[in-house]
């Protein structure tokens, strides 16, 4: 009993904070929800946690809120009617982490007039809950079989009868079949060979040195005296040459006969 009532402590004391910290939200704050408004750029710079709560506020007959998915949102597809908010003071509770997509149904103000808004909602402290883990039943292949519960005794099953096996020794030499004789060959009968005339090789003689007869040579006395020279031969006399004459010159006469 007592733990109960701690549990229950411990439940409220952790949600008392977040539902404290709970945010009230005015889409598109002094514009309201209207067209040709930028609504991604409004809430580019807000954090949305579970517990906050939206309020589209309109004109009412004008607008209309429809919460729709993001193929939906891309394509401006309008759900059926009466699936609209359309009080023209429309609260809507972030109950769930996630995305969310919001549209105007009215006309073509989703296409034409952007008229549309997309949010991302997180946990109030950013973490969201660990899924229950699975229990899995697994069968112990290694548990013992239930013992049979005993009944009328019963002629007992035959038990089947296991042939013998002859275990040969994996080591032991394989038996050496013994191969059939083979032929005897038949050596080919071939003609005789010609004989070929016997030739003696030439007797080959033990060399022998060659002595080489070298002519003698008269040595002389390079200090005997040197044999006395040729004498000269006589020379003979020149014929004698004749005598010139003198010519006979006829004396001209003189130029200067005063001389």
């Amino acid at each position: 009993m007592a733990s109960n009532k701690l549990l229950m402590l411990s439940v409220v004391a952790i949600c008392l904070p977040a539902m404290a910290m709970a945010t009230d939200y005015l889409v598109g704050d002094d514009s309201g929800w209207t067209i040709n408004f930028d609504y991604q750029a409004w809430a580019k710079d807000k954090v949305f946690y579970v517990g906050d709560k939206f309020m589209f506020q309109y004109p009412k007959g004008y607008h209309n809120v429809f919460k729709v998915n993001g193929t939906a949102f891309k394509n401006c597809d309008i759900p059926p009617a009466n699936q609209a908010l359309s009080s023209g003071n429309d609260t809507v509770v972030l109950n769930t982490p996630g995305r969310k997509w919001y549209i105007c149904g009215v006309s073509n103000h989703c296409s034409t007039y952007a008229q549309k808004l997309f949010i991302t909602v997180q946990y109030q402290y950013g973490w969201a809950p660990a899924p229950t883990p699975q229990i899995l039943q697994v069968s112990q292949p290694w548990a013992p079989t239930p013992a049979p519960t005993p009944s009328s005794p019963s002629t007992p099953a035959p038990t089947p009868s296991v042939p013998d096996t002859i275990v040969t020794n994996p080591w032991a030499s394989s038996p050496i079949l013994s191969s059939p004789p083979l032929p005897t060959p038949i050596a080919p009968s071939w003609p005789p060979a010609p004989s070929l005339p016997t030739t003696l090789a030439p007797t080959l003689e033990r060399w022998a040195p060659t002595t080489l007869s070298v002519p003698e040579t008269t040595v002389t006395d390079p200090w005997a005296p040197a044999p006395a020279p040729l004498a000269p031969s006589p020379i003979s006399s020149p014929p004698s040459l004749p005598t010139p004459t003198a010519p006979s010159w006829t004396s001209a006469p003189s130029p200067y006969p005063w001389i």
